[in-house]
């Protein structure tokens, strides 16, 4: 060491500098996700194209010249007139389309959006209750769940519709309601994988209760899975709100949907092919975004799972 210069000891403190310098520096898993999120083309051109839509359903009726149910009396079953600022045309009763699609779709993203917080709620709960006690109150809660597999949800919400009357609400309810099942069982399964873990455990044997082994140990391990099937399932209750909308027991007017838009162009799609083109096109690539997005989000956060 006694033959070191001061020389030497420069250059060996600026090589160890570059050494750290061009190190690698760790990513956590949130970015290695965003990271093959981002590499997803399908996944990215897809979240554009829903930010849009979710933009314009929400913003855009403040910019259109009328409203979803004003009606324009000069101007009744008449295809897209720029003069007037009918861009997509006005139905059966002189109403602006395009006012009445961006209503529409927002609607159809409330319900969505509520129906799957509603259904991620209970499912979360349900699922890493039953998974985790197991046993006896396992078997009874899953058997619970197929129970009501068994009813088709269109009858719980024509139940609901003649004991409460038509609502919006009861759409967020009676779809939730049905939409958790699938939720709970992947949950549950997710679980009984957890649990057997070894910081499960050292939960245990450190004296936590087992509400709280689940608050805070079982359930935020559980983000990845959940997530993409919340993704996955927007898509499903659009559809189902549009059926039910379709066959009448949903949103009623004044108000409106894209269910409800496609069922009353359906009938006129001849003759005014405008009432059905313009919400049929929307809920497609509603359903194809969501789809895309939720694949995108499942290669991303589960790479195995492929």
């Amino acid at each position: 060491m006694a033959g070191i210069t001061g020389k030497d000891q420069v250059l060996t403190t600026y090589a160890n500098k570059l050494e750290t310098l061009d190190a690698p520096k760790g990513r956590s898993l949130t970015q290695d996700a965003l990271s093959r999120l981002a590499r997803n083309k399908a996944a990215v051109a897809s979240i554009a194209v829903l930010v849009f839509i979710v933009l314009a359903a929400f913003i855009g009726p403040y910019f259109v010249p009328w409203g979803y149910s004003e009606v324009d009396w000069t101007s009744i079953r008449k295809p897209p007139d720029f003069e007037k600022g009918h861009y997509f045309g006005t139905d059966q009763n002189g109403r602006d389309m395009l006012a009445r699609v961006l209503q529409g779709t927002q609607m159809s993203l409330i319900v969505a959006g509520v129906a799957t917080l509603v259904s991620v709620v209970i499912g979360v709960i349900y699922g890493a209750v039953a998974g985790y006690l197991g046993g006896r109150v396992d078997s009874v809660m899953m058997r619970i769940v197929d129970i009501m597999y068994a009813l088709p949800y269109i009858l719980f919400v024509i139940i609901l519709v003649v004991m409460f009357g038509r609502h919006p609400v009861l759409l967020f309810v009676g779809i939730g309601a049905i939409e958790w099942l699938t939720m709970a069982r992947i949950v549950r399964g997710q679980t009984l994988t957890l649990k057997e873990r070894e910081f499960i455990e050292a939960a245990r044997a450190g004296g936590a209760s087992p509400w709280t082994i689940i608050i805070r140990h079982i359930v935020p391990n559980l983000t990845g899975p959940v997530v993409i099937y919340a993704t996955l399932t927007i898509p499903e209750i659009i559809i189902a709100e549009s059926f039910l909308s379709y066959l009448g027991l949903g949103v009623q007017e004044p108000q409106t949907s894209l269910g409800t838009l496609i069922s009353a162009g359906a009938p006129v799609a001849e003759v005014l092919p405008w009432m059905l083109m313009a919400p049929a096109i929307v809920l497609v690539t509603l359903l194809f975004c969501l789809t895309y997005i939720g694949d995108g989000l499942r290669d991303a956060l589960d790479p195995k799972d492929r």
